[in-house]
């Protein structure tokens, strides 16, 4: 009887582990995917553009994405390696370099 007993709360601990096993993943599933299916490589004027987001490559995507917020709010995805796109983001790290303040 011990035995049918100690079987029984062995399976029910084991069934236990492997649920919340399963519950360990995230919220949000978005996040572990990239942002962008397709991506733009033809030129938009810089007039047009409002925002510029780049995201790193890691854990969620292996790729670096450029994310373009333009003027009337649409977001489109534009193709890193496009030399236009290159001018772009150096002259925004360049920027956001010029403003963080020198330690005195």
């Amino acid at each position: 009887m011990n035995c049918k007993v100690f079987l029984t709360v062995l399976a029910a601990f084991l069934i236990s582990v492997t649920v919340t096993e399963g519950m360990v993943l995230p919220q949000n599933r978005n996040e572990l995917r990239c942002h962008c299916i397709n991506t733009h490589s033809k030129f938009i004027p810089p007039k047009l553009i409002q925002d510029v987001k780049l995201i790193q490559s890691g854990a969620h995507c292996q790729n670096v994405e450029v994310i373009a917020t333009l003027q009337d709010g649409r977001e489109v995805c534009l193709e890193p390696a496009a030399p236009w796109v290159m001018r772009v983001v150096k002259a925004i790290l360049e920027k956001a370099e010029s403003n963080i303040e020198t330690p005195v």
